[in-house]
């Protein structure tokens, strides 16, 4: 009714089925809002079972963060080498002269020790052939003069019944890490302590050089004796293998450090 005209403006009309009516259509519209309330708000995370969705999202989330960031580290490795080559900050020279003249001095050493033995053998064979005809006489095996990876103090020593198939070297700050024989690098892998491991391909060896910071060279670059592969990280000392035809050799009983 208008209060001041006390004219009819809206009625209805009640009954019990109206009543009932109008009660289901205000807890249907009651229960479409809150059902909208906990699925488009926040409340939603406290529902039975979402948060079991919420967390593997945030797992995989999270290894998608750390590949990326892993990636994000190698390229920035990468880039700070090429910027420090371009900038002729990396003082390493590919070959170090003094200990390859060290090694060509120490071959032909070898090659003319080798001869006299041999011309000796010769004569010796000669004079006393009745008395040495029950000994065979082998030819001796051309000699390999390796070159030590890094210069430093070994720390870790070869022992293969606690497969500790290499030694560790403490080596002086941003030390060269060089190829012990002439060969091509078949692999590099990166490691979880953020340094890299270098494999090299030589005739008959294979050598590993571990625990590297910065890597100077690729897959596939040859390799003379002597030649710089890298710059030993400055957190861990260079871990060195060697192998031959599948099998690890002592590196102390072929290279003196």
């Amino acid at each position: 009714m208008n209060e001041d005209t006390f004219t009819e403006i809206w009625h209805t009309r009640l009954s019990r089925m109206s009543v009932f009516v109008i009660l289901i259509l205000l807890f249907v519209l009651t229960l479409g809002l809150y059902s909208a309330l906990i699925f488009y708000t926040p409340i939603r995370n406290i529902l039975p079972g979402y948060s079991e969705s919420i967390r593997q999202r945030l797992i995989d989330e999270s290894k998608r963060v750390d590949s990326l960031g892993t990636t994000l580290e190698l390229q920035t490795k990468y880039l700070s080498v090429v910027r420090d080559i371009v900038a002729g900050e990396v003082k390493s020279d590919t070959v170090q002269s003094l200990d390859s003249m060290q090694i060509i001095m120490r071959e032909r050493l070898l090659e003319a020790r080798n001869e006299a033995t041999a011309e000796f053998m010769a004569q010796y064979e000669e004079k006393e052939r009745d008395n040495l005809q029950l000994f065979d006489v082998q030819q001796t095996a051309p000699s390999i003069t390796f070159f030590r990876p890094a210069h430093g103090v070994v720390l870790k020593h070869y022992n293969a019944d606690s497969q500790q198939y290499g030694v560790e070297i403490q080596t002086p700050v941003n030390e060269n890490v060089t190829a012990v024989l002439a060969g091509t690098i078949v692999h590099i892998d990166y490691r979880l302590n953020n340094t890299f491991t270098v494999f090299v391909q030589h005739q008959t060896y294979l050598s590993v050089y571990g625990n590297i910071d910065k890597v100077l060279k690729r897959v596939g670059d040859a390799l003379q004796a002597g030649e710089t592969i890298g710059i030993v990280s400055e957190q861990f000392p260079l871990y060195f293998e060697l192998w031959q035809r599948g099998k690890s050799i002592n590196p102390e009983e072929v290279i003196i450090f």
